[in-house]
């Protein structure tokens, strides 16, 4: 069977791209497959600070400067929503709506998504109201009140980021700590229109004339609150994008691929990286690495 490319990236967050770029430099034929624009989640972050070697750089810019890399090295780009993988002996078919594609290797670099609350008019609110990334509409609220669900670095940094353009940002935590940075909860601290209400929970997304609001929410002695915004800003962490692969390789109860220290899933020529895989720590930096790991090791099986 002809195929079409030795190796095919599946997702070009950062994982997917540093993959692509080692294994071009490797000498390899290799393809990107995306099913929408480069970069992933890191699109997302308005502000990045813990890159080695960068003070200060906007997810989206530091994004294009790596797919300018990519684009550099003549790596194939292609669009296309994976439908399914058909594997046939050593040969992986990737069924897209656009077009089948065949390969012997595949990195899977699909990353995470928001993960949902789960309440009602949660989705029906989305886009009117309801977001997932503060960077995309948050000048959509300028000069609003606004709140932000979460007490991670990309709730805290996000909430930094929108009290420079709405009128105030409430922070909502149910804990009586944040799990972010301290320099981050430092931060907070000195910014006059960002108030707290922790050790409180969201119970219902309220609407009006199909826009939210207001949010209730509920403290720890049960006492219920109706905090008027106009946008909320939801942060409670990522869950694995695997629905596709799970039939295929072997993940974990909560959808995370299962790798060696290769980065080898347990199917022969089939790899993973980045935060699709279970690590302690979900950064730039790791991501990456996980696209270098599974690279090298690709080049090694090629070249036997």
């Amino acid at each position: 069977m002809k195929i079409d490319y030795d190796v095919v990236i599946i997702g070009s967050g950062v994982a997917g791209m540093s993959a692509a770029i080692y294994l071009k430099r490797g000498g390899i034929n290799c393809c990107i497959l995306e099913k929408e624009v480069p970069g992933g989640q890191i699109n997302k972050s308005s502000s990045v600070r813990n890159y080695p070697g960068v003070i200060d750089v906007t997810g989206p810019d530091l994004s294009n400067t790596i797919f300018q890399q990519v684009n550099d090295l003549g790596i194939t780009y292609k669009y296309g929503n994976v439908l399914e993988i058909i594997l046939e002996d050593n040969v992986k078919i990737i069924k897209t709506d656009l077009e089948e594609i065949r390969t012997n290797f595949i990195i899977i670099a699909t990353g995470r998504k928001p993960r949902k609350l789960g309440l009602p008019n949660e989705d029906k609110l989305l886009s009117n109201g309801i977001s997932y990334c503060a960077l995309c509409d948050g000048n959509f609220f300028k000069n609003e009140d606004v709140a932000v669900i979460g007490g991670s670095n990309a709730a805290l940094e996000e909430a930094i980021y929108l009290a420079n353009i709405c009128k105030s940002v409430t922070i909502i935590h149910r804990r009586h700590e944040f799990r972010a940075d301290k320099i981050l909860q430092e931060q907070i601290k000195q910014i006059k229109n960002i108030k707290l209400k922790l050790c409180c929970v969201p119970k219902a997304f309220n609407e009006e004339d199909n826009k939210l609001n207001s949010i209730t929410i509920v403290n720890e002695d049960n006492e219920e609150e109706d905090l008027y915004v106009k946008g909320c800003f939801i942060y409670i962490g990522q869950v694995p994008s695997s629905e596709l692969f799970k039939n295929i390789v072997k993940c974990d109860s909560d959808g995370y691929i299962k790798i060696d220290k290769h980065n080898r899933t347990n199917v022969k020529g089939i790899y993973a990286a980045g935060d699709i895989v279970k690590k302690d720590a979900y950064q730039l930096i790791t991501a990456m690495s996980d696209g270098v790991i599974a690279a090298v090791n690709c080049i090694k099986e090629i070249s036997k």
